[in-house]
């Protein structure tokens, strides 16, 4: 089953510019395939402004998040895991979504299970 949280994400973000508000994400910058501008990084933690009019190409997937953005004047592709955002959130209001901190998916297949044996029959009288 597909995870609720991008599906969640992406409506409440909808709702936000609906509304004419600022749309916000609250990303865990720890997350090691996150590609974030570290100076702005504060107690591991970032806040990233996703406002259309800041971004470009945005691309709310269901596993990622992808766009670009000028930091500090300098233009950086952001990438960050769906599983690192903590909350999305509208500026001016404080209202949004509050994510519970799901562990980190570990990537590594799971061990192979030892080949299967052949059956044995028996005669039953």
């Amino acid at each position: 089953m597909t995870s609720l949280k991008p599906y969640l994400i992406r409506s409440i973000y909808e709702w936000i510019i609906d509304n004419e508000l600022t749309p916000h994400i609250l990303v865990n910058a720890e997350n090691r395939r996150a590609v974030l501008p570290q100076q702005f990084v504060e107690d591991g933690k970032i806040v990233l402004n996703v406002r259309p009019e800041a971004i470009q190409g945005l691309s709310l997937g269901n596993e990622e998040i992808h766009f670009n953005a000028r930091f500090g004047g300098k233009p950086m592709h952001i990438v960050t895991p769906v599983s690192a955002v903590m909350a999305i959130y509208a500026k001016e209001n404080g209202k949004g979504m509050i994510f519970d901190q799901e562990e980190e998916i570990d990537e590594t297949p799971p061990p192979e299970d030892k080949p299967p044996t052949r059956p044995t029959l028996r005669i039953v009288k």
